[in-house]
């Protein structure tokens, strides 16, 4: 599924995006800076994998880090494209629960019971159609 969703990024002309970036984007873009602790806890994600998003994000030129309030610390703020990025981010990720509520409601069971059917209604609809089909992108 996550490559389905890169390939919705690509598709609009949005490179070097990964699926995982669009939450902390989408906070950063909400909060403001923050620490990598204090991301990855609003996330409810672990430090270790924060940390590595963060880096891969900054690789592609959508976070800064610039020291902390201390010498351990390293604040994460959006550049220009990270902030530039985050209207669409919001609507893909709209469109995104949209397809998964779509999903759990062709299969019998609770998504995480049934791999094997949502790859069945995968392969009769793909994901990023799915995702196309109810994408409303905000105006440029």
């Amino acid at each position: 599924m996550d490559a389905e969703i890169e390939q919705v990024y690509v598709e609009r002309g949005i490179e070097g995006v990964r699926p995982r970036f669009a939450y902390p984007l989408i906070r950063l873009a909400h909060t403001g800076p923050l620490t990598i602790r204090e991301l990855a806890e609003s996330l409810g994600r672990s430090h270790s994998a924060i940390s590595q998003t963060v880096a891969a994000m900054r690789k592609e030129g959508l976070v800064t880090s610039e020291p902390g309030p201390d010498a351990r610390t390293r604040r994460i703020d959006l550049t220009e494209r990270g902030r530039s990025l985050v209207p669409f981010l919001e609507a893909e990720w709209r469109a995104t629960h949209k397809t998964v509520a779509e999903l759990d409601s062709e299969v019998p069971y609770a998504m995480t019971a049934v791999v094997e059917e949502v790859r069945r209604a995968l392969e009769r609809r793909s994901m990023r159609q799915r995702i196309l089909h109810h994408l409303v992108e905000p105006p440029r």
